[in-house]
């Protein structure tokens, strides 16, 4: 069996050194099962930043029902299958109307490029409004709408067709008070005000030309994509009211409302199968991802009636393996273990336990200055002090390493400091897993941390 260093080499020599590995000392993984990882020596991990296995590691009826629908075929959506018509029904069903029209393609990046499809056929604008340190995928399109990429390492600058608007941050973002919902709304207003007025002064420097004057004036913003919860921001939990000031505003100005549901959607937040439903909003397209098969390559698009038909202009959309039997077969059973086990409702106590287990901890380590996030989509945000709240980021960094190496647990950072602890593990992360993160956490800041 080739060991660590083995396989180091062997993606050095043949993978880009872009493609990153978790930990100093990578984890050489043989399996999982729930919320645990095993490595090749046996050594069991506790799994806190897997949000993709969404109910659990190689769950035995995900796996059954994707062998067993492999056994009989595999086609592509030009053929009728019934599990594709049953899985559409299934999923539909879980979204308020009038979202009821199903995309299906493999990952979260198809979803949202697919999405930027949508909204552009339907309003015929090109301009997009997102949020500061926004990530939305790895296609060309998408890290143009990405601040966390295109204003990051190697990025290029925000392009001419996206405007950014503040993140809604109430623990170190420009507004923290109690009018805080409305101030970052007013912060979405203005962007799509930059998106008019530099539409309108592009038509102006197009003069008579009026293929120029359509290029230019396409700038104005024709979608307002945003997660409920932002993740690369820092398990960023927007206040209370702004996501719906936020849409209203959007589609006052003549977009149409994105939400992205990749990292957070389909129970993980407890209390509601989507972040965007858990904040009271409507969005107008609603992208998924990551869990939707538990692991198995799949996405989606749930919108309207109205914009599904925007974009029926004539042009066939065909996806050869988006919707393949096996695919839906997967869907279908995360969405049966999901009611089955009640994972749901399991995410909303365990997340509540933990995130009171952090709050208890914040009041005897100055270390821990914000813990937030719903269900089990939660963050830590560390600090060097609580009075300037400057990012904590090496002790961050370096907690995460003595947690993979002294009590097998993984855990991630995230936010524009690297020092938010990032918390999403299978949905079976039961309260006994969450009293050991705390224990192993609180050990950690007892030794290292301020006290």
């Amino acid at each position: 069996m080739s060991t660590v260093k083995d396989l180091l080499a062997r993606r050095s020599a043949h993978l880009s050194p872009a493609l990153s590995v978790h930990y100093r000392r990578p984890v050489h993984v043989a399996r999982g099962s729930g919320q645990y990882l095993y490595d090749t020596a046996g050594v069991r991990y506790l799994d806190c930043i897997n949000n993709v296995p969404l109910v659990g590691h190689s769950h035995p009826a995900v796996t059954e029902a994707v062998c067993r629908q492999l056994s009989l075929v595999n086609t592509n959506t030009r053929f009728l299958y019934e599990v594709l018509a049953e899985y559409a029904d299934r999923l539909a069903a879980l979204f308020p109307a009038p979202l009821s029209v199903c995309f299906f393609v493999n990952s979260g990046s198809e979803a949202n490029e697919l999405a930027l499809r949508l909204g552009r056929a339907h309003t015929g604008r090109r301009g997009v409004v997102v949020l500061d340190h926004a990530y939305h995928g790895n296609t060309t399109s998408l890290v143009d709408i990405s601040p966390y990429k295109f204003a990051g390492r190697g990025g290029s600058g925000r392009p001419a067709h996206v405007q950014v608007a503040a993140a809604p941050d109430v623990y170190r973002g420009r507004y923290r008070g109690p009018d805080a919902a409305e101030r970052y709304a007013g912060e979405v207003a203005a962007a799509l005000d930059r998106a008019r007025s530099e539409s309108q002064a592009g038509q102006s420097q197009a003069g008579q030309s009026q293929a120029g004057q359509s290029q230019a004036g396409q700038r104005a913003a024709g979608l307002f994509f945003a997660e409920a919860i932002l993740g690369c921001a820092g398990q960023v939990d927007p206040p209370s009211g702004f996501l719906p000031a936020a849409y209203r505003l959007a589609r006052d100005a003549g977009a149409v409302v994105v939400a992205d549901e990749v990292q957070i959607g389909f129970g993980r937040v407890g209390s509601h199968w989507w972040g965007f439903a858990a904040h009271g909003a409507q969005p107008d397209i609603v992208s998924l991802g990551k869990p939707i098969g538990n692991g198995f390559p799949l996405g989606a698009v749930v919108t309207t009636p109205e914009i599904a038909a925007s974009f029926a202009n004539g042009m066939e959309y065909f996806s050869t393996f988006g919707g393949n039997p096996l695919a839906c077969a997967a869907g279908l059973a995360v969405l049966d273990v999901l009611e089955a086990e009640g994972l749901r409702a399991h995410a909303a106590a365990v997340g509540a336990h933990l995130a009171a287990g952090f709050t208890a901890l914040a009041a005897r380590h100055e270390a821990i200055g914000d813990v937030r996030g719903r269900g089990l989509f939660l963050g830590v945000d560390l600090v060097t002090d609580r009075a300037s709240r400057a990012p904590a980021t090496q002790l961050a960094r370096d907690l995460v390493e003595t947690l993979r190496e002294q009590d097998a647990i993984l855990l991630s950072t995230e936010g524009p400091g690297d020092n938010v602890l990032k918390i999403k593990p299978p949905l079976p992360f039961g309260v006994a897993d969450a009293d050991l993160l705390l224990d192993a956490v609180d050990r950690y800041l007892t030794r290292h941390g301020r006290i």
